[in-house]
């Protein structure tokens, strides 16, 4: 069996908080920013739920090198194009002080109809994420990987987790973004599906009675994308450093392929119940990479240091396959300093200890996040 053309491509979309580079608090996107921003990257940018958001998306990149440079270039345009209306974008899933009462969404059909539709529950939603669309040719097989990947799914998360801070507030969780998403229905890991057809029928189901219109309102943490033939990840926060979402990105590209060589040896990951799967899910979104995930075959709570290990040697085949393999070690980095939610807190810390009041302590925070996001460009 060889690898099609378009097999195991990948795109990666990303949404970004705007802040007041003065204040560092939330500032909504004024219209001349989208409109300079749609100038120079067509169809790779658009507004958010909230007008304080700003999405963008890579083109179809052949390999992890190629999205270095689309992603690059994005982020670079949206800063350069932001700090002439004296505002500055960051990549972290909440922002530290901001409260959600204060955002307003963006005016479009859309989010409209999602004002509508869920009602208070979407209101809170002043939150990013980051989205990995890894190219799968074959339907069934899009299914089939789904099922298997759903167990990486907390290791991925807790690598990315940025949103420790709600309202001005230390959660105590590593991701807190999980929490006000998890409200919306639809979410979560997805189900076990035996195939393409099951899931189409699925879908249909919710189509024929009118409760969803397409599959693009499934928000499930991993899916089956709505408009294109890949596999979508959405289970990651968006994270501030830019090669640390390339190293997420190549993990996902890698995860895949390693299943579909699985597959060509007839042999496939085992099958976890969701209900352990999302007890890992959990332990990431508390935890982060400090208090390990269950090794479900083993029956015990093993470290990340080592389980980050053994995911990269179960990899390296297909890192080197993929060309991918510098970015797939580069997670080690990632553990070694910290998840972004470990690197906030460090600021937070740090501040306090310095004598600042705690908002002051916040806007270090963000004064951070805005340099990290700078930092690889």
């Amino acid at each position: 069996m060889s690898l099609q053309d378009r097999e195991f491509t990948i795109g990666i979309e990303e949404e970004y908080l705007l802040v007041d580079r003065d204040s560092l608090d939330l500032a909504p996107a004024p219209e001349g920013l989208m409109e300079a921003c749609k100038a120079e990257l067509e169809g790779q940018v658009s507004p958010e739920f909230l007008n304080c958001q700003i999405e963008i998306g890579t083109g179809v990149c052949a390999d992890i090198g190629a999205a270095r440079e689309d992603l690059k270039r994005l982020r670079s345009t949206v800063a350069r194009v932001a700090a002439g209306y004296n505002l500055a974008p960051i990549a972290a899933s909440c922002h530290p002080f901001s409260d959600w009462r204060n955002q307003h969404h963006t005016n479009k059909e859309r989010y409209n109809s999602l004002r509508d539709d869920l009602a208070g529950v979407v209101r809170r939603m002043l939150i990013c994420g980051m989205h990995v669309h890894v190219g799968i040719e074959s339907p069934d097989r899009r299914v089939d990987i789904m099922n298997q990947l759903r167990y990486f799914l907390p290791h991925i998360l807790a690598l990315s987790c940025s949103s420790p801070f709600w309202q001005g507030e230390d959660t105590g969780l590593s991701c807190y973004r999980l929490t006000v998403f998890d409200n919306l229905p639809r979410t979560g890991l997805p189900p076990q599906m035996d195939s393409w057809s099951a899931f189409e029928r699925s879908v249909a189901a919710m189509t024929d009675v009118g409760v969803i219109e397409d599959a693009s309102k499934i928000w499930w943490d991993l899916r089956p994308s709505s408009r294109f033939p890949t596999l979508e990840s959405r289970i990651c926060d968006v994270t501030p450093r830019l090669e640390h979402t390339l190293t997420l990105a190549a993990l996902i590209q890698a995860l895949c392929r390693m299943l579909w060589r699985l597959s060509t040896n007839n042999q496939r990951w085992r099958l976890y119940d969701r209900f352990l799967i999302e007890e890992n899910r959990w332990r990431a979104q508390r935890y982060g990479l400090s208090c390990g995930l269950i090794d479900w075959g083993k029956r015990q709570i093993v470290p990340f240091d080592q389980l980050l290990e053994e995911m990269i040697d179960l990899l390296a085949e297909d890192g080197e396959a993929l060309s991918s393999l510098r970015e797939i070690e580069n997670a080690r980095n990632i553990l070694a300093g910290g998840n972004s939610s470990d690197r906030q807190r460090a600021v937070y810390s740090d501040a306090i200890q310095a004598d600042y009041t705690p908002r002051d302590a916040l806007r270090a925070v963000v004064r951070h996040l805005t340099e990290e996001f700078h930092a690889d460009l």
